[in-house]
Formats: structure tokens, sequence, C-alpha cells
């Protein structure tokens, strides 16, 4: 190890973890008021929309920004005389969040607009939030490569371990088409996965995938930053590496109940569907902390939550902008939803990375 590898690796412990109690707690209550308190609060914008039939596309891009800016916000108060925090990328990304919130109230305040294009009719508010995203996402790429890479360093926010992040990467997909290709099987469907291999849109798709997240990584990295980064290391220093690992799922499940109940589906199976989003969330939430835990990366939980979203319409060959909306779940579901996770992601618990210390594994991170 260098001397400017070691530097940084010091100012990583300096600047990117608590000086004393009082300072952690403070930064806790900011980041549960931004990522639960905002989230629940548009959840009953949601709820109202619902009733009403507005637009609500722009609900889910929004919410997946609440968590880092949550983090975000609690650095730039409790820390806001360190110079090495990536202030112009955090206020950027909150910049950013601020204008997705308001695209998502404007749907509800000004429900019922759409634009027509080549004779389609386009939810507006819904097509906004897209360019919203793109042209965000583009500013904060921007403002994350001029914050230098000791700042970057300093607040999670590098790339390293390469080859064993590509490898996280790599073993994900392969859990991930092989379970799609489990279920249609079980269900006696192998034909539908001939065809998706054999449908070109399939390939195409693929192919534009890694161009995409270039252009779309911002609500992405929303979400892991405050769950992976940040919420991650305190559920597990107070519950262990496993059970912090595993409330931390259902916490992350139960934080998308309004959209479960009122965008993912409809009401009367709302229920159904939350705990289908807590087992998702447990599940792949345990993969996700091996990944993270095992590289201290945090852009391979961003790609690999950018993956698990995105390759779904391959899965089903539905390529519309609403194929998340209004899924038709059933209890029937659930069982085998527990029983595959569970085995593909869920064993992930048992690797070794789940049996350090927590300040063995705050080392290893950090190396």
């Amino acid at each position: 190890m260098n001397q400017e590898t070691k530097m940084n690796e010091n100012e990583y412990e300096s600047s990117a973890l608590p000086a004393d109690i009082p300072t952690q707690r403070k930064q806790l209550l900011l980041f549960l008021l931004i990522a639960y308190g905002v989230t629940y609060a548009m959840g009953l914008l949601t709820w109202y929309g619902n009733t009403i039939s507005a637009d609500l596309g722009a609900f889910p891009n929004a919410q997946m920004f609440y968590p880092a800016a949550g983090v975000m916000l609690a650095y730039l108060i409790t820390r806001r005389r360190d110079s090495l925090m990536p202030k112009c990328f955090y206020i950027c990304f909150l910049f950013v969040t601020v204008v997705m919130l308001l695209c998502a109230v404007c749907a509800i305040a000004m429900p019922g607009q759409t634009l027509d294009l080549n004779g389609l009719s386009i939810p507006l508010w819904s097509m906004l939030s897209q360019y919203l995203l793109i042209g965000g996402t583009i500013l904060c790429w921007i403002t994350l490569l001029i914050s230098g890479k000791n700042r970057r360093a300093a607040y999670g926010l590098r790339w390293q371990k390469g080859k064993a992040s590509l490898i996280c990467i790599l073993v994900f997909l392969a859990l991930y088409f092989g379970r799609a290709v489990l279920a249609y099987l079980a269900d006696g469907q192998s034909d539908v996965v001939l065809a998706i291999v054999q449908d070109p849109a399939t390939w195409v798709y693929l192919l534009v995938t890694p161009l995409n997240f270039f252009m779309a990584f911002a609500p992405f990295f929303g979400e892991e930053y405050g769950w992976r980064y940040y919420l991650q290391p305190i559920m597990q220093k107070r519950f262990g590496l496993r059970g912090g690992v595993l409330l931390l799922g259902v916490a992350w499940g139960i934080w998308h109940v309004f959209l479960d109940f009122f965008f993912y589906t409809t009401p009367d199976r709302g229920l159904i569907m939350t705990i289908s989003q807590i087992i998702t969330c447990v599940t792949l939430g345990i993969f996700f902390a091996w990944a993270y835990m095992k590289t201290g990366n945090i852009w391979v939980p961003v790609i690999l939550h950018f993956l698990n979203n995105n390759l779904g319409p391959v899965m089903v060959s539905d390529y519309s902008a609403d194929v998340l909306q209004n899924q038709q779940v059933t209890w029937g579901m659930i069982p085998a939803a527990l029983l595959i996770n569970g085995i593909l992601f869920g064993l992930f618990l048992l690797a070794k990375e789940f049996r350090k210390s927590p300040c063995l594994m705050q080392e290893s991170m950090l190396k």
C-alpha cells in the first residue's frame, strides 16, 4: 500500500464516520425525516392521486432519490466544515431531488395533462420526469467527477476492487436470469424462454442497457447510498452483521408501501404486493449487502439495483413504459417467491463476509 492510498484511507475514516454519538443521532434523525418522512408524505399524495386516476408515473422515480438526499442533507448540516465533503455533488443531487419531487406534486395538482405524439397520448408528468431524470443524472455525473478522487474516497463514492466488483455483478446476472428461467420451467412454459431468446428486441435491449445506466444512475444511487452506504453499517453495528441486514430488508420493503398499494398494483392487492416486496427486499438486500461488504464499492449495489429494475421487461417481453404499474399479483405467488429468492439470494447470508466482526468488516471494506 503506497503512501497516497494510506492517506486516502485515513481521510475516509476521519471524514466518513461521525465524530460523536450526538452527531450520529442527529444525522440519523435527519436521514429518517427525509427518507421516510418525505416518502410517506408523498405517499398520501399517491393515495389521493389514485382516487382521481391521476398519472402517478413520476412518483417512483422521485421516491428513489429520498434516501441519499437524507444522507447528504444530514452531512451538509452536521459536517459543513469538512473540506473533504463533495458539497458540489451533494447540492446538485439535492437540487435534482427537489425538482423530481415537484414534478410528482404537479402530477396531482394538474392531473390529466397529456402530450400528443404521432397520434399517441402520452402522460405529461411521467414523460417529463424521465427527461428530468436524464438531465439530472448528467449533472450529477459532472459534479461527481469534478469533486476529485479524494472527496469521492472520503464519502464512499470511489470505484474500487474492480475484479471482485465484476464478479459480484456477473454472479447476480446468472442468478437473476436463472431465477426467471426456473420460474418459467416450473410453470411448464419452456416455450416462453425460447421465444425470449429468439426475439431480436431482447438482444437490442440488452445491448443498450449499459448505456442506459450512465443516463439514469441517479435514482438507483439515491436508494443504495441511503440503504447500503449509510444505514446498513448502522443496522449491522446495532443488530449484528446478519440481523442488521435482515431488518434493513424489512425496513426497505415497508418503505415501498404506498407504491405497493397505489402504483405497482391496485389497492385490493396492495397487501399481497407489500408482502412480496418485503420478501424481495430482504432476499435481494442480503445479496446487495454481501456484494457491498465484499467490495466496499457502493457502485456495485447501485449497478445491481439498476439491473434488477431494468432487466424485468426482458423476462416478460414487455417494453412499455408502464410495465411496472398495475401488476397482477396473487397469494399463490408468495410461497414460490419466498422459496426461489430465499435459496438463490438468501443463502449468501452464510458467506464468510457475514462471519466477520463489524470492526474487521469495516477494515476490509477500506482496503
